[in-house]
This record gives C-alpha cells, sequence and structure tokens, in this order.
C-alpha cells in the first residue's frame, strides 16, 4: 500500500530531519576546529545509524499501533485501523516500517562514511600543514 510507505516515510524523515539539524548545530557550534567539527559530525551520524539499526531489530516485537505512523493512518484512513482489515493492516504497516527503517539507515550510514571520510581528509591537511 502506497499511502502506507508516505506515511513512514514521513515518519522517520521527520525524526531524521531533527537529528539531522542537532548533528548541524553541534558541527557549527565546533566549525573553530573542521577536525573536530567533522570527527563530531561523523561520530553523532553514525549513532543515528545504531539507533535505527536498533528500530529495525525490534520492529518485529513492536506493536505498531503505538507508533506516528499509525496515529497518521488512522487521522487519513480511519476505515483501514478499524474492523476486520486492521490485523491484516497492522502486519502490513509493520513490515512496510521495517522496510523504509532500513532503507533510511542504509543512506544515513553513506553520511556517516561520507563524514568519517572527511574527517580523515582534514586530519590528512592538518598533519601536512602543520609548521
Amino acid at each position: 500500500m502506497e499511502i502506507l510507505r508516505q506515511l513512514a516515510d514521513t515518519s522517520i524523515r521527520r525524526a531524521c530531519g531533527f537529528a539531522a539539524l542537532g548533528i548541524g548545530m553541534v558541527m557549527l557550534g565546533l566549525s573553530y576546529d573542521l577536525v573536530l567539527a567533522f570527527r563530531s559530525g561523523a561520530i553523532l551520524t553514525s549513532l543515528v545509524v545504531v539507533v535505527i539499526w536498533g528500530f529495525v531489530l525490534w520492529s518485529p516485537r513492536r506493536d505498531i499501533r503505538g507508533t506516528e505512523m499509525w496515529s497518521m493512518l488512522t487521522h487519513e484512513r480511519r476505515y483501514l485501523t478499524r474492523g476486520p482489515e486492521a490485523p491484516r493492516v497492522r502486519a502490513l504497516a509493520g513490515q512496510v516500517m521495517r522496510d523504509r527503517l532500513v532503507w533510511h539507515g542504509e543512506r544515513i550510514a553513506l553520511a556517516a562514511v561520507g563524514l568519517w571520510a572527511l574527517t580523515g581528509l582534514m586530519m590528512l591537511l592538518r598533519a601536512l600543514l602543520a609548521p
């Protein structure tokens, strides 16, 4: 169901956006030292990846009815969350949420690898240009 994928993406991207805002502010606050800023960003982004993968591992045991995605679905399509179709929709919503968490986790892991590479590059430049 396309609506489940859209709602899962909205929920995950909202959380990731707030995490990115926080990481960006930490990096901006530490911008006087580029190595420290990139290292902090890499560490925090790696932590976000660990949290997302923790949710992926926890998702088969999690009740989807307690998630933001389920409340958005209830608000938008109340008939899907009630009646005889509800257990099937719950199972499908849980699987969609897990799949989308994996997809987002992979993309954020790439960002973390990029930040680690930039950290290494900045450390190399600092070593080469140091008097």
